[in-house]
Order: C-alpha cells, then sequence, then structure tokens
C-alpha cells in the first residue's frame, strides 16, 4: 500500500484492520509476515554482541511476527508500546508486578474477573501488597479511598459477570492527582469500541484469547501503556522473563483481519438476544450496558462505540430453586457449550459464581447466567434458549 499511514488514518475500523501489522515488501511482498520461529539470534560481530545494537537479540526478546502484532495493536490502542503475553491473566499480573511494590496499596473494582482477585489475595499479599476492592459505581468516591500509600487503581468495564459500567474518565482523573497508575481491562470492548487511553487510563489490558485471536485456539494477553508508564512495563517483562511464540503471534494477527466484521455480527445478534430475553416470562433481569433498561447504560452510551456478544441475565427462581433450575437450564442446552472463556465463533453459557464479591453485591431475583453469543444464526440460538427455559420450569 501506498502512502500507508496518510491513507490508514483517514480509513475505517476493517480497512485498518486489513493492512495494519504487516509490510509486504519487507518480506518480498508477501501479505502475511512470515513466522520467525526461534531462540537464537546471531551478532554480526563481537561490538555488537556486547552493545546489543541491532533489532533482535533473543527471541524472548521480540521477534518480526510479534512485533507486527504489538505495532498493530499499538496503532489500535494509541500506545507508546505493547507486550504480548501467555494469557489475558498474565496481561493483568505482569502489570501488577511492575508497579506495584511491598508496603503499596492498591484498589481493585470489587466486579472484576475471579482469576484476577485471586491473584491479588494471594500473590500480592504474598509480597506485602495491600488490596482493597471497590464499588463499580463509585465515581468520584474513589478519592476517599486513596491513601498516601495508594499506588494502583484497577478498572475493569464492563465488569466480569454483571457487567455494571465505571466513570474510567473521572475514576483515572482522579487516581492521578494522587500519582496512582491507572489499570484497566478492556477485554469486552476491544480497541475498537474503546480506547481506555483516550480516557485517561495509563494501562491497557486484554485477554487476546477472546476477540482478537477469536478462535478458540489461542491464549494470549496484551498489554498497552502511555509514554510514561511504558519503559517501567517493558523494563518488569523483560526482567520476569515473559513472551509469546511467534506462531501463537501469527494466528492473533490472523484473527484480528476479522475482528471488526465479527465483532459486529456479535454485537448485533447478541443485542437481538438481550432485548428477546428482556420480553421472556422467565427472565427476573438482563445484564447487558447497551440496554436502555440497564443502570449504568448513560455511560456506555457516552463513552463506547459499541458492544460485544457476552452478557448475563438472571433466570427467575427461588433461592431454594436457584441450582436446580440453573443446572436444568443449562443441561438442557445443545448449541450453546458449556464453558469458560469467549469471543470464539460458537457460543457458550456458564452458571455464575459471586461469592467472591467483598463490595458490591450481585442481583438477586436468581441464577446468574453468563451467555457468549457466538456467529450461529439468532433463530438458533433462541430455540436452543428455549429449551434450556423449558427445562429449568420443571426443574
Amino acid at each position: 500500500m501506498k502512502n500507508k499511514n496518510e491513507i490508514l488514518g483517514a480509513s475505517g475500523v476493517n480497512t485498518r484492520l486489513a493492512h495494519l501489522g504487516n509490510e509486504p515488501f519487507d518480506f518480498f511482498g508477501f501479505v502475511n509476515p512470515p513466522i520467525a520461529r526461534g531462540s537464537t539470534v546471531l551478532f554480526p560481530d563481537a561490538a555488537t554482541l556486547m552493545s546489543g545494537d541491532q533489532p533482535y537479540t533473543y527471541g524472548t526478546h521480540g521477534t518480526p511476527t510479534t512485533d507486527a502484532l504489538c505495532k498493530m495493536i499499538d496503532e489500535l490502542e494509541g500506545s507508546a508500546g505493547t507486550i504480548l503475553l501467555s494469557s489475558g491473566l498474565a496481561a493483568v499480573t505482569v502489570p501488577f508486578l511492575a508497579y506495584l511494590s511491598a508496603g503499596d496499596h492498591a484498589l481493585i473494582v470489587d466486579s472484576v474477573y475471579f482469576p484476577t482477585r485471586r491473584f491479588c489475595n494471594t500473590m500480592l499479599k504474598q509480597y506485602g501488597v495491600e488490596v482493597e476492592y471497590y464499588d463499580p459505581a463509585i465515581g468520584a468516591g474513589i478519592e476517599a479511598l486513596i491513601r498516601p500509600n495508594t499506588r494502583l487503581v484497577h478498572l475493569e468495564a464492563p465488569g466480569s459477570n454483571t457487567f455494571e459500567m465505571q466513570d474510567v474518565k473521572l475514576i483515572s482523573s482522579i487516581a492521578h492527582r494522587y500519582d496512582c497508575v491507572v489499570t484497566m481491562d478492556n477485554t469486552w470492548a476491544t480497541p475498537l469500541y474503546f480506547r481506555p487511553l483516550d480516557h485517561g487510563v495509563d494501562v491497557s489490558i486484554h485477554a487476546a484469547t477472546k476477540y482478537p485471536a477469536g478462535h478458540s485456539d489461542v491464549l494470549m494477553g496484551f498489554v498497552s501503556a502511555n509514554e510514561k508508564h511504558w519503559k517501567k512495563l517493558w523494563d518488569a517483562n523483560t526482567n520476569l522473563g515473559m513472551c509469546v511464540t511467534s506462531d501463537d503471534a501469527y494466528q492473533v494477527l490472523r484473527g484480528m483481519r476479522t475482528m471488526g466484521i465479527r465483532l459486529e455480527h456479535h454485537q448485533k445478534s447478541a443485542l437481538e438476544i438481550a432485548q428477546w430475553l428482556e420480553t421472556h416470562d422467565d427472565v427476573a433481569s438482563v445484564l447487558h450496558p447497551a440496554l436502555p433498561s440497564f443502570p449504568t447504560h448513560h455511560i456506555w452510551k457516552r463513552d463506547f462505540k459499541g458492544s460485544s456478544g457476552v452478557f448475563s441475565f438472571v433466570l427467575k427462581a427461588g433461592p431454594e430453586k436457584f441450582k436446580d433450575k440453573a443446572h436444568a437450564f443449562l443441561d438442557a442446552l445443545s448449541i450453546f457449550g458449556l464453558g469458560f472463556s469467549w469471543g470464539g465463533y460458537e457460543s457458550l453459557a456458564v452458571l455464575v459464581n459471586l461469592a467472591d464479591r467483598t463490595v458490591a453485591a450481585g442481583p438477586s431475583g436468581g441464577p446468574v447466567i453468563r451467555l457468549q453469543i457466538g456467529l450461529e444464526d439468532v433463530a438458533d440460538i433462541k430455540r436452543d434458549l428455549e429449551a434450556g427455559f423449558a427445562a429449568a420450569a420443571k426443574a
């Protein structure tokens, strides 16, 4: 592509996804960057060996394939740099290790992804970091929780499983008055529908396992930092020795070419299903930020460009029937697989466990079922859900 930067700067998202992260004529005209496998990198002479003054020095520090993916993400995020990690959880934990030290205090949103909470309650505690959870609806109230030793505020919007929105810009601006690093898990929206760094976040985190990879066959995480916090993130990751394979980076690069088109389909189908569930007699409530009925819909509408394919609903049931009805519903599904993760082509369903919450209570009225709406036809998905409702009614 001639005048690539100029053209892509004014192009739509799908055009950018099709052409970012590749320079065909750097590789003899091949459209996709080649997979550069390897650990050892040779140096032309002793002086370069000692100085390390060449683009690549060892496999853990990057390859042309991993760099192509990082460059693509930086363009989408507006970040100074990106590191690639072996999972979405690693993408959360490495920044925590980079920016927190013994004696520090960290504020973590109470609607956070459970493995993040598990890491905070075990590893961070072991290393002498004090963790405090806050209500996702806290807004300006976050200031009252900031202490002299608070170093990091972590957001997740929308929240895992219950999808509460957060006022990202407001919380970030307050945290920065006290020189706190602001990190955010943005896996649900991807940088196509929300760019955290544009709203004051310092470090944007993604489980690339989800929509970037898109095919339920790769584990990976992205962490993208602004200029102020990039070097510390890079240095920490270098010291930890974390990296991904070029083969996996290539798979994710390939997945990202179609991420815009897939997200549009996920979004459209999920909204149609969510709106349909709102009218269903067996549903107590639907937890989807793009629905006008959702309590923090106004924040989503103000800040986000779209929604993805994951949301939850509350299945009507008395307390004594929560488990029986939820299990009957899930066991009657055929198209929906019962499995964790999301972002792939297939629909998935899980029963949500909110027992880990310490500040923000979950919804009442029945068990919470999380749905990942895949790429199947909506009519077929509805029929499958109806089978689940019919089974739950008999439980």
